[in-house]
């Protein structure tokens, strides 16, 4: 059942792709066109008034296309941001929980010491009592 949907969801995504890609190629066709016209000899620097529409149509273009990605992206970077804080937070919390571990293997290795010294000496005082 999954398959069938990833299958559906797959040919959606190439057909927006498909219309994107010919909408960026018809608009790069008619912006070349624009530019094959002859340069008029004014040496004024602003745009010939039938090439900003073109302009602006791909800069619309690029930004629709563009625009859902970088939200995504700038979504993802967010969670990422929020992961990182939390793994640096679980980490010291996982750096406490060792110290107190190695603080009370410490304690469980001197009480263990204690209770063997204290075993000996009750064998060399029953030995003791044996041979005395």
């Amino acid at each position: 059942m999954n398959s069938i949907r990833s299958e559906k969801i797959s040919l959606t995504e190439d057909n927006l792709v498909a219309e994107i890609e010919t909408g960026i190629r018809d608009s790069v066709r008619g912006d070349v066109a624009d530019l094959r016209r002859p340069v008029p000899s004014t040496t004024d620097t602003a745009l010939d008034p039938s090439t900003k529409p073109s302009v602006n149509n791909i800069n619309s273009l690029i930004e629709h296309v563009a625009g859902p990605s970088l939200a995504e992206i700038a979504n993802l970077i967010s969670e990422l941001g929020s992961m990182r804080e939390m793994l640096h937070i679980g980490g010291q919390r996982v750096q406490r929980e060792i110290a107190g571990y190695g603080q009370l293997s410490q304690a469980a290795m001197e009480s263990t010491r204690m209770i063997a010294d204290n075993v000996s000496e009750w064998k060399r005082a029953a030995e003791g009592l044996r041979n005395g």
